[in-house]
């Protein structure tokens, strides 16, 4: 079962968002549960959310998910604050992902990221919801 975690800095969400983000959630399938988190726990994977960080297509995604997922240690998917990441988290993360080249509200940004992890788990498990 993989171990995904959530950890968003920054402001309250708002209800609108909340809500999205925790419909995809509450939706992953078996054995790609995400929790939300308020911190990082130690020995983590981390995929730190960066404007400067690398693209992926949603099939590249998923392929990273199941590695990710095989390998059993936690991976955190971590977005900053209104400053963005800082250094440390840079520096540490095993991948630096861009969502978009657009930038994108803090609130949408865990949206768009909940969306991505739901599809990724889907097409893992063969279920419909992604169309090439």
């Amino acid at each position: 079962m993989a171990k995904l975690l959530l950890v968003a800095h920054g402001a309250r969400l708002r209800g609108w968002a909340a809500q999205a983000r925790d419909d995809y959630l509450a939706r992953m399938p078996r054995g790609y549960a995400v929790r939300c988190a308020p911190r990082v726990p130690a020995g983590a994977r981390i995929v730190a959310l960066d404007e400067r960080g690398r693209e992926l297509t949603s099939a590249q995604f998923a392929a990273g998910l199941a590695r990710w997922a095989a390998e059993q240690a936690p991976t955190a998917f971590v977005i900053g604050g209104p400053d963005g990441l800082d250094a440390q988290t840079r520096k540490d993360a095993a991948l630096l992902l861009r969502l978009s080249s657009l930038t994108l509200p803090h609130a949408l940004a865990q949206v768009l990221l909940a969306e991505q992890l739901y599809r990724a788990a889907t097409r893992l498990t063969g279920h419909p919801y992604h169309r090439e």
